[in-house]
């Protein structure tokens, strides 16, 4: 059927796609609000309060609730996926740059993470 010209009120093709793909950015920015937040939660629950980063203390902590040994090859692929600058140590930045790269933000998450990735032995 060709398209005869009219003055129709409304919005057309390119407002309502424009529309739904404001919508769709401020949904998917609101999910990566939330994921920052408990990948910051996260990071402050196991955080020493006086330096602000996680040391090698509170790693063993987070091995411990992964149920994976601190001398496990999966702790260093960790680090490796965080981009951590210090052995041992873990930085806010950090923490953010390796859970946003394996989309955990909780400790059930991270176990699956584990899951799929060991036991390895070296």
């Amino acid at each position: 059927m060709p398209r005869t010209s009219s003055s129709r009120k409304g919005t057309t093709n390119a407002t309502a796609s424009a529309n739904s793909s404001d919508l769709y950015r401020a949904a998917s920015g609101k999910a990566a609000s939330k994921e920052l937040e408990r990948i910051d939660h996260l990071f402050y629950s196991y955080a020493d309060n006086s330096t602000g980063m996680i040391d090698p203390e509170r790693i063993e902590s987070i091995c411990s609730d992964l149920n994976v040994d601190h001398t496990d090859v999966r702790l260093l692929m960790l680090a490796w996926k965080m981009q951590a600058e210090r052995q041992g140590y873990f930085t806010l930045d950090e923490w953010r740059t390796g859970l946003k790269a394996l989309r955990a933000d909780t400790i059930p998450k991270l176990k699956n993470w584990c899951k799929i990735w060991g036991p390895f032995q070296v």
